[in-house]
């Protein structure tokens, strides 16, 4: 068995292309390797800033023979035919057989392939890889065709030691690469992989991603102890850096004192987005006057001219977050809003202007909805919560809105409450940010997401299977979190209905649809699949929620909630499980038999034509059920309208037991469809169990 070891190396691959290139190239080299007949045991994909690398191992030396046998013609059919056949397989008619079928004899033409040597036919499959690579983005450089991301240097590509010889672009392949840019750049030959690995390694090259991962996670966590501060744990930075060097050196530097009067995000910020430095912090998680750089090389001087570089680069970076800081807290939040009407929000909804009015109006309206939340609060935090997105920081840092409006707000006197509700409104923007529980920062946040959310919809914007570019499955997902996490009781139907209002106010009427309640229920089960989403962690299966909403008229999503876990909890017993069973009986047996007699089995059942014990007691069951259910269900009392109905499974069980539903008297069997037609009006109060699977 064989070894291929495939190594391209160009200048500086984008960090955020490397890991996926890498994957491509694994996929596409064994979906080819595969086509052509060559199986292998294993194959591992590895990437550094400048170098793709592939190797396979298993391959055996030489392709298998193929043997085809390919059916032609009938023997006495026109020529014509015969000699497409013969064209198609590269065969003459005495070369082939002739085979007896059902329908008399026909032609048969055996096709044998020797298998090639592996090293004659990898060129081809290689060249086909990387001509299919789908780079985000990819260039052309001096006078050649070919385009990849970077300016291809070299092609290392061997098979068990040998060159496999091909041509890429102006890149001729060969058994030879090189080491680290700066530290050790000269070539050297390859063997194999093991050799590969570890003269790379002692050329100051660490191939492993995760290995350099781990390495700048050690070092710069070391570096911050020996400042005396805490590494400001940022998982998306770490993976950034990993793809910026080949050979990690970690250094700490000192942040000016001048500078920590800004607020710590702003530096975080500068520091991160446009530096790639990690960020420490003291005990009390406030940020230290320190920070840490990944260099790619051994400095002779154990780092000062790097750490002194970064600090003077830096000093300019602090320098501008600085003056926009001092210029914009030269402005209250409110002198801002005018410009907001200068700012799309989108061309059919308005300008950002509007947007802040109508979440003014939404936001009034949850303030009365919400408890805990005050009116005044609530609307002055949402006529001010876009404000700083025209801020000079801002502008410069898009990730800090909402922060910087909360540290202006607090400067020019405004309210704590009104501060955290403008820093709070964006939350939760995903899965693992935290949800507000302030209700005046509820109510903005609410507003913000339903007002976008109703907004898209009304102009038929909504996300499709693969697209979703406003964001508005994160924005319901961020609803239904602050509705749960909250547990407020809102009747998301009149919230949407509060919302075309406030668009048909600011915007004007014509911005609502002619049919709002039609757009509102759609918007509504769109919350019904989020839901799905939302809850599939818990273990809640998505045909639960669809059949608590079948039901319709369910908008409150801690209720359905409630009913969803009761119902869960019902159908994990037997007598749930088994009752369901028997409802799907019962139901099928009443649709048959009414689809053939052309009735409805829907009538009170008559007491007088019960005959048998069982269908006697089956009745009077029912009666109290029903009366339990009722009452229940009004005062969502769950648990105990599912342990009612868990009553009903003996006697249903005892009635398919004993007996006859289709008997000969006419008026008996009527009144026994009845009966079964009641099983299921018990049940259906509580969801449309025909919608559950399996």
């Amino acid at each position: 068995m064989a070894e291929l070891l495939l190594e391209l190396l160009s200048e500086e691959i984008p960090a955020r292309m490397q890991v996926r290139a890498a994957n491509d190239l694994k996929r596409l080299m064994s979906e080819g390797l595969k086509k052509a007949g060559l199986e292998f045991s294993e194959a591992k994909s590895f990437v550094t800033p400048r170098r793709l690398t592939l190797v396979v191992d298993g391959l055996p030396e030489k392709q298998p023979d193929v043997r085809e046998e390919r059916k032609g013609p009938k023997v006495g059919a026109p020529e014509q035919a015969i000699n497409g056949f013969l064209g198609s397989t590269g065969l003459t008619l005495d070369q082939c057989e002739i085979q007896e079928g059902k329908k008399g004899s026909f032609y048969v033409a055996v096709i044998e392939k020797k298998g090639q040597d592996t090293i004659a036919v990898l060129p081809e499959i290689i060249i086909a890889a990387l001509n299919a690579l789908p780079w985000a983005k990819s260039m052309k450089w001096g006078a050649n065709s070919l385009r990849w991301v970077r300016p291809l240097q070299n092609i290392l590509c061997i098979m068990n030691g040998a060159v496999v010889p091909f041509d890429f672009g102006p890149v001729t392949s060969c058994g030879y690469t090189r080491g680290h840019r700066f530290l050790a750049p000269n070539d050297f030959s390859v063997d194999d992989f093991a050799s590969y690995a570890t003269l790379l390694r002692e050329h100051k090259v660490i191939l492993d991603q995760e290995e350099r991962k781990a390495s700048i996670k050690e070092q710069a966590e070391k570096v911050a102890r020996e400042q005396g501060y805490v590494l400001k744990d940022d998982e998306g930075l770490l993976n950034e850096v990993t793809g910026l060097v080949e050979w990690p050196v970690v250094h700490a530097g000192q942040i000016d004192d001048e500078f920590m009067a800004v607020p710590q995000e702003c530096l975080i910020t500068s520091m991160r987005s446009h530096q790639k430095y990690f960020s420490c912090l003291k005990e009390d998680g406030s940020l230290a006057p320190r920070f840490v750089v990944v260099a790619n090389k051994v400095a002779p001087d154990g780092g000062k001219a790097i750490i002194a570089g970064n600090e003077r680069v830096l000093r300019a970076r602090l320098s501008d977050a600085k003056f926009f800081w001092d210029q914009d807290l030269k402005k209250n939040l409110e002198d801002l809003l005018p410009k907001l009407d200068d700012m799309l929000f989108h061309a059919k909804l308005g300008s950002m202007g509007q947007k802040v009015a109508r979440m003014e109006k939404l936001s009034g309206e949850l303030s009365e909805m919400i408890e805990g939340a005050d009116l005044g609060t609530t609307c002055r935090a949402a006529h001010l919560a876009k404000a700083d997105l025209v801020s000079e920081m801002v502008y410069e840092f898009p990730e800090l809105q909402g922060i910087m409006g909360e540290y202006y707000a607090e400067h020019h006197g405004e309210s704590p409450l009104v501060a955290q509700a403008i820093a709070d409104h964006y939350a939760p923007q995903g899965p693992s940010d935290a949800c507000p529980s302030a209700p005046n920062s509820v109510a903005v946040s609410l507003a913000d997401k339903i007002d976008t959310l109703v907004g898209f919809w009304s102009i038929d914007e909504k996300p499709t299977g693969s697209k979703d570019p406003f964001a508005l499955r994160r924005a319901a997902l961020g609803v239904i979190r602050l509705i749960l996490e909250n547990n407020l009781r809102l009747n998301l139907l009149k919230v949407f209905s509060e919302a075309h209002t406030a668009f048909s106010t600011v915007n004007g009427l014509n911005s609502v649809p002619s049919n709002t309640a039609q757009n509102e229920q759609n918007l509504l089960d769109f919350f019904a699949d989020r839901l799905k989403v939302h809850l599939k962690d818990e273990g809640i299966a998505h045909d639960m929620i669809t059949a608590v909403f079948s039901k319709g008229g369910e908008d409150d999503l801690v209720r359905l909630l409630a009913r969803v876990k009761a119902l869960k909890e019902f159908l994990s017993s037997d007598d749930g499980a088994n009752l369901v069973a028997a409802y799907r009986r019962a139901m099928n047996i009443v649709r048959i038999e009414e689809k053939k007699d052309g009735v409805k089995y829907n009538e009170a059942v008559e007491a007088s034509l019960l005959e048998q014990d069982e269908e006697q007691k089956l009745f009077e069951k029912l009666e109290p059920v029903m009366g339990t259910l009722g009452s229940a269900l009004k005062e969502e009392r769950f648990a105990e309208a599912m342990a009612a109905l868990a009553t009903l499974r003996g006697p249903v069980d005892a009635f398919f037991d004993k007996v006859t539903v289709n008997c000969e008297n006419a008026d008996v069997r009527a009144n026994r469809l009845r009966l079964l037609s009641q099983i299921g009006h018990a049940l259906d109060g509580i969801a449309d169990f025909s919608k559950l699977e399996g």
